[in-house]
């Protein structure tokens, strides 16, 4: 299993408002913007920037960073090999595959296998 890139979460109302000081430390614009579901989401540098209402975002709340993985399925038995638990099942979303689990050790990280063209273009550009 391949760990090709980990975001540090932040939490904010509102995109618009974060992205000019993330920009500006990061000297980077966004390598993404998307909606899900009822929030917005950008990766900028090595931050994934969670937008929305706070009773929205705390639906995702739970997990401490967001992982991309080469293959979420070796992940997937590596994370049930070493004691982790699925808190959500393996989805599909706008950006490929992901799931949540929490390690043995109580650590709770969103693991997500971008489709082909993301890790084209942001990962091996």
């Amino acid at each position: 299993m391949t760990i090709l890139k980990t975001y540090a979460r932040l939490w904010t109302d509102s995109l618009d408002d974060a992205l000019p000081l993330l920009r500006e430390l990061t000297g980077a614009e966004p390598d993404l913007r998307l909606g899900f579901e009822a929030v917005e989401l950008a990766a900028v540098g090595d931050f994934l920037v969670i937008a929305g209402p706070a009773d929205e975002r705390a639906k995702y709340a739970h997990a401490s960073a967001t992982v991309v993985v080469a293959d979420l399925d070796a992940c997937q038995a590596t994370l049930t090999a070493a004691g982790a638990t699925l808190t959500t099942p393996l989805a599909s979303g706008p950006t490929g595959r992901f799931l949540y689990a929490r390690h043995a050790d109580g650590a709770e990280v969103e693991y997500v296998e971008w489709v082909p063209e993301l890790v084209q273009r942001i990962i091996r550009p």
